[in-house]
């Protein structure tokens, strides 16, 4: 059998732009023939979900799943939102979220495992359909919650099928009514986009921030140091009540504060998880007529 170089992978990655560890694999199962190793690689599907991994995927779908006092969460990226409603693309998503449920919330654990009657993993299942419907898309985030004693709620904002839509969120709650307290609050965390539980565990650079912001604007006015520090003292828990999950006012009734709710209703909150598609992802806008005039150019 031929020696399989790094320089021979490393050109057979320049060629077809597939990854290191396919083209190896691609040469290995040829015995170093180039060519051969090319027309594998497409045969697989490889090669040409490579050419599309460039291109931005910021649409797609975010999936839950629960089962009893754990939930999970993954954002799968298309290019398109019009692959999102594709049947084949959905089902992915779906069985993903479901297979989240034991990957401890790592995205290399999850697509290392083994997609459902295919003999492929889901890394190897997402390219495949990645060669079939001809768009980029990648397993982005999963975030798994769970609780102790305890029931994770889950809600799907926009859903287009049962746990499959643009914002996914999980709650985790103690209490006999947690399940159904816990929908509640989930809608509300879709609505409002916490930062935070509480401001025990908001993070610190955030509030920093923000008192060196109000800070600034209270100087502004021309007030003296010691009544700018106590406006700040003010403002600052003003701010906690607009971050903070417990210190929010619930959307569901517009007046108690989550934690009063929740109080009432006998369950104890103790976490959450929110996911919103696309979000931190920067989106290019095309000029598809420019590109067909530098493609008509060439």
């Amino acid at each position: 059998m031929a020696a399989i170089t790094a320089a021979l992978v490393k050109e057979l990655r320049e060629t077809s732009g597939a990854g290191m560890m396919d083209c190896k694999k691609a040469l290995s199962e040829n015995d170093g023939d180039m060519e051969a190793a090319v027309d594998w690689l497409r045969t697989k599907g490889l090669a040409a979900a490579a050419k599309k991994s460039g291109r931005v995927a910021a649409e797609g779908l975010v999936g839950v799943a629960v089962d009893g006092s754990v939930g999970a969460m993954v954002e799968v990226n298309s290019e398109t939102d019009f692959v999102a409603r594709n049947d084949q693309f959905q089902n992915f998503v779906a069985t993903v979220a479901k297979l989240a449920l034991g990957a401890n919330g790592d995205v290399d654990a999850l697509t290392a495992m083994d997609y459902p009657d295919t003999g492929r993993t889901v890394s190897e299942e997402l390219t495949q359909m990645i060669s079939t419907i001809g768009e980029n898309m990648n397993i982005r985030r999963v975030q798994v919650l769970s609780v102790d004693g305890g029931e994770v709620a889950a809600y799907v904002h926009g859903a287009i099928s049962d746990g499959l839509g643009k914002i996914g969120v999980l709650v985790a709650g103690k209490g006999n009514d947690a399940g159904a307290f816990g929908k509640q609050v989930a809608m509300h965390v879709a609505a409002t986009n916490p930062a935070s539980l509480s401001r025990d565990d908001l993070d610190v650079e955030i509030v920093e921030r923000e008192k060196q912001v109000l800070t600034e604007q209270a100087r502004e006015s021309g007030k003296p140091e010691e009544i700018i520090e106590k406006m700040i003292v003010g403002r600052i828990n003003k701010f906690y009540g607009e971050v903070c999950l417990l210190e929010q006012v619930f959307v569901i009734d517009g007046e108690s504060k989550v934690s009063k709710a929740a109080q009432a209703a006998g369950v104890e909150v103790v976490g959450f998880a929110r996911f919103g598609l696309g979000e931190g992802i920067e989106k290019t806008e095309e000029d598809f007529a420019a590109e067909v005039a530098a493609v008509a150019g060439a």
